[in-house]
């Protein structure tokens, strides 16, 4: 559902869950079909999807010939540091809109003002955030 809030489809959302949580780490795409309760095709579909973002990658288990997934070690702060150029780009625009604005009154410029502002502060505080993180989990034995 969460996923799917954010305009992508449920199964990948629930796909990444089963991922989080499966034993072993690596899963077929037969494990995931049948998991998840979805198609083969469903499940090809979304793991190339995956792939292409690099939140999943192949895992080789020998002795069998069967194509298995798994997250992707460190993806969460790949992952972060990607959203990162999306707030950059939303922070952009909105420095775009308020140059071509600029000869209206300042009360018609504050709500852009302040959306640029909140994206400029994200866009700013995310790589110490992730920076932080991965100290923390260098420090924190697992």
């Amino acid at each position: 559902m969460l996923f799917a809030d954010q305009g992508a489809q449920p199964m990948m959302g629930r796909l990444l869950a089963h991922l989080l949580i499966c034993d072993p780490p690596h899963q077929s795409s037969a494990d995931l079909a049948e998991a998840l309760q979805a198609s083969a095709g469903s499940i090809s579909t979304l793991t190339r999807q995956l792939l292409a973002m690099g939140m999943i990658q192949k895992a080789v288990v020998p002795g069998s010939r069967a194509t298995f997934f798994r997250l992707t070690p460190g993806m969460w702060v790949d992952l972060m540091r990607q959203r990162n150029g999306s707030l950059r780009a939303v922070r952009e625009a909105a420095d775009r809109g308020l140059r071509a604005l600029a000869h209206r009154p300042t009360e018609q410029l504050d709500r852009l003002r302040e959306f640029r502002d909140f994206y400029l502060f994200l866009e700013g505080e995310m790589p110490r955030l992730l920076d932080a993180w991965l100290a923390r989990r260098q420090e924190t034995p697992r």
